[in-house]
């Protein structure tokens, strides 16, 4: 019976990345059927952990993080979690030999959101590498399927896609990040002084991201491929609305893509996939 809760346990996964995310889940379903399960599995579990330090205010975030962190050892050693997004990620993790390492390093960058942190450049490095990038290489253990030498030439690119999403997200989210959760992650930015020049310098730094991220792109598996494409154009049009926006702007409003500009920017990606372009 324990293919029930196997089951149950991957789609409180799979609802939970639909309930927090339509450009995520929008990608995840342009994936081979056999490994969207696992990368539903991923995102879930990186959405709880997420969750716990942005928005669980008025209880312990530190206890309820460490808590995570001890759960998620122990469902790891024991192959099995009562809790439905750990039970589906602990699978997820030995089925394709993840690498604890890169769990640690992403709980390592949750819990720097639980303190007041001053980022230099170096901090910077570290916070995108824990709370993105490492995310990027999880979904690629699942994407290259065991192909360790094909995940050794994919990593650099996996883990600048990730770099520019979470690049993109910090802007986004500049307004809440500093008047809700009092965090600025860009180097010894200040927000009194946010002006075009830093604005296009971080936007420079997306872009430059962006072009190397689509040439692992066009070299993924072919069950991977338009799935992570679909992604890049999501944020890639994101990304577009930031930049005509002015600083004053941005730290007024987060920027949105509304649903019909999604679907739009999906059949265009398709037809541009099947037309060979990628």
């Amino acid at each position: 019976m324990k293919k029930l809760f196997d089951e149950l346990a991957y789609e409180v996964s799979k609802k939970t990345t639909e309930k927090y995310s339509t450009s995520f889940s929008l990608g995840i379903l342009a994936l081979k059927p056999s490994i969207r399960a696992s990368i539903y599995a991923i995102y879930g579990y990186v959405r709880l952990a997420d969750e716990i330090v942005d928005s669980f205010h008025g209880y312990d975030k530190k206890r309820l993080l460490a808590r995570l962190y001890l759960e998620t050892n122990c469902a790891l050693e024991e192959g099995i979690s009562l809790n439905p997004i750990l039970q589906s990620f602990q699978e997820t993790v030995h089925k394709y030999a993840i690498d604890v390492e890169l769990i640690r390093q992403f709980l390592h960058s949750m819990e720097m959101d639980l303190n007041k942190v001053d980022y230099n450049s170096e901090r910077y490095k570290e916070y995108i590498y824990g709370s993105a990038e490492v995310v990027g290489l999880m979904c690629l253990q699942v994407f290259t399927e065991g192909n360790r030498q094909r995940y050794e030439e994919l990593k650099p690119y996996a883990m600048k896609l990730g770099s520019a999403f979470q690049k993109i997200n910090f802007l986004r989210d500049l307004k809440d990040d500093y008047h809700v959760l009092g965090r600025t992650y860009f180097p010894n930015l200040d927000l009194a002084v946010f002006d075009n020049a830093l604005k296009s310098q971080i936007e420079d730094e997306i872009h430059s991201e962006f072009k190397e991220a689509l040439l692992g792109i066009k070299k993924l598996p072919a069950s991977a491929k338009f799935g992570v494409y679909l992604a890049y154009k999501y944020y890639l049009s994101l990304f577009s609305k930031i930049r005509k926006k002015s600083p004053k702007e941005i730290l007024e409003s987060r920027v949105r893509i509304p649903n019909a500009q999604k679907a739009y920017v999906a059949l265009k990606s398709y037809l541009r996939y099947k037309a060979a372009y990628l």
